[in-house]
């Protein structure tokens, strides 16, 4: 089943260039209520449309997906706690400005990391990321809030640390295997290439910001891809990473990303208990900019995408690919948008966030209307 007004919404935003494909999934009670895929997951270098299976580069839907919910069974099992310093696992970040920094403060970006950096041009090679980040001066902003790709990258170290195992790994054992994941990867399988939507031709987003906010950083050669970015992380830093981070390098279907959200909920979650479920609806910064649960912004931040019909307790998160889950507690419903906005588009990207919210809208009116 498909909802008319949400289909129609995706064609028109197609047709007017938003972006070349789009799966949609909308659930309520542990069921899927609607599904649909539109437009062509590839364009160049040939034609696929998309389909209701169809692979997504999740890019930061990776943080709450894997970072935080690997966060939340490690916390489950007592194995750290948000109150642990990061500096006592990551000993770079025994630094004096650095030294207090906690878990629970990564996971809900509270640490005052800077939002960014072009890791791939300040070091040379992976290993030495987490004592780049370290190095990094605190940001000395008002905004108690700041969403920051490098409280992940670090995360991502951090438990690889505390289970002796690679991130990839990690997920596998505890997240990928127990919910029977079958196509949702880091670093997929090329036999799955033709199954993926394609990203960017190149990172020609990433080198024009490098160019006007690090212009001090020189250009390496082969920072910067040129090819149509096709079945491989579309982000810098999860790249020169090898394609494994903890803020991006996941790739799912809409189905997946579905049986995933279930672990964020007390009801059907097999992974955490629901002590821990509570983590991801609970406000950390009630008084801030933003506000953030545990791996996810909250439904009450000022111009979230979450819309109209949610309850306040919704919570959600984005990714840079034009990708967006959405979760609602209160009336267990779960809306997940995967588009692939950076393939074949000329810079500026669309910025999606009124789509997001009226295709949120139009998926609750509907849902009311089935009730």
């Amino acid at each position: 089943m498909k909802f008319e007004s949400v289909s129609d919404l995706l064609l028109e935003r197609i047709a007017a260039g938003d972006f070349p494909s789009a799966v949609y999934l909308v659930a309520e009670k542990g069921t899927v209520v609607a599904v649909d895929a539109v437009g062509r997951a590839v364009i160049e270098p040939e034609v696929i449309d998309a389909g209701p299976n169809t692979i997504y580069d999740l890019a930061s839907l990776t943080k709450p997906l894997v970072t935080g919910l690997l966060s939340a069974i490690l916390i489950d099992q007592g194995e750290i706690s948000l109150d642990d310093r990061v500096a006592d696992l990551l000993l770079d970040f025994a630094a004096p400005d650095k030294n207090e920094i906690t878990v629970g403060e990564m996971l809900t970006h509270t640490s005052r990391l800077a939002a960014w950096l072009p890791l791939y041009l300040c070091v040379d090679e992976p290993d030495a990321i987490v004592a780049e980040i370290a190095r990094t001066p605190l940001l000395r902003s008002n905004d108690s809030v700041t969403y920051s790709d490098l409280n992940y990258v670090a995360l991502g170290r951090l438990i690889e640390r505390v289970t002796g195992r690679d991130l990839d790994d990690a997920a596998i054992e505890m997240i990928f295997e127990p919910l029977a994941l079958d196509r949702t990867f880091f670093r997929p399988p090329s036999i799955y290439r033709r199954f993926t939507a394609a990203s960017e031709t190149g990172n020609r987003f990433e080198r024009q910001t490098c160019e006007s906010e690090f212009p001090h950083l020189p250009i390496k050669p082969g920072a910067f891809r040129s090819e149509v970015i096709w079945g491989e992380v579309h982000d810098g830093n999860a790249h020169f990473m090898g394609g494994v981070a903890g803020h991006a390098g996941l790739f799912s279907t809409a189905d997946n990303v579905f049986r995933l959200a279930h672990q964020f909920l007390p009801e059907y979650s097999t992974l955490v208990s629901a002590d821990i479920c509570e983590l991801f609806q609970r406000n950390f910064s009630p008084c801030g900019n933003e506000h953030r649960s545990v791996g996810f912004q909250l439904a009450t931040t000022p111009e979230s995408t979450a819309g109209t019909n949610m309850s306040p307790a919704s919570f959600g998160h984005l990714g840079f690919t034009g990708t967006s889950l959405w979760i609602d507690p209160v009336k267990e419903r779960v809306f997940i948008l995967l588009t692939n906005r950076t393939h074949c588009h000329e810079l500026p990207f669309v910025l999606l966030n009124s789509v997001r919210r009226r295709f949120h809208d139009l998926a609750a009116a509907s849902l009311e209307a089935n009730s």
